[in-house]
């Protein structure tokens, strides 16, 4: 079957081996005398032709980041329909064996669809509320910052206001 030429399966134009997308219509290219008809068409080869071939290039990238990979998968789906493919990965130092759905996520896609998969993202409301995709790393240092503020400031009237009163005998009043 490899030595058999490629095929459009839109217009009909035939490529080499070499070849993946039609350059007339974009369409991926098939097998001479694969129809679809007489093969059964798998769940992997469906979602391979619904890639767009200008969405295809490049490194990957980060576009968004999803709690779960329930919400990643269903991400991945809205993408897939608009033609941009994509790739679900754990998140760094949250790989956690025991609940294999659990953890955040990111969605990556190459380069040339990025652009297109954030304004597809940017229209739903549901990834828009997404606290990993609006949480920065300058807010979460705020609130670290300010968190060890108050436990240094518990700790100084611990020791200066209940430990003096002590030191001194006198009861304390509150």
């Amino acid at each position: 079957m490899a030595s058999k030429p490629l095929t459009c399966p839109n217009c009909a134009s035939t490529y080499g081996l070499d070849e993946r997308f039609c350059s007339d219509c974009g369409m991926p290219l098939v097998y001479t005398g694969a129809t679809g008809v007489d093969q059964p068409v798998t769940e992997t080869h469906e979602r391979a032709r619904k890639v767009r071939p200008e969405f295809a290039e490049g490194d990957l990238v980060r576009v968004v980041g999803a709690g779960n990979q329930a919400e990643a998968e269903l991400i991945q789906g809205m993408l897939l329909e608009e033609g941009v493919p994509s790739v679900v990965r754990r998140t760094r130092g949250f790989d956690v064996p025991d609940f294999i759905a659990a953890g955040p996520r990111e969605v990556l896609v190459p380069a040339s669809g990025a652009e297109a998969a954030r304004d597809l993202l940017l229209q739903t409301e549901h990834v828009a509320q997404s606290p990993l995709a609006t949480t920065s790393p300058l807010r979460l240092l705020g609130f670290l910052l300010a968190g060890v503020a108050l436990v240094a400031l518990v700790l100084w009237l611990g020791t200066n206001v209940v430990g003096g009163a002590i030191a001194l005998g006198q009861p304390l009043e509150m």
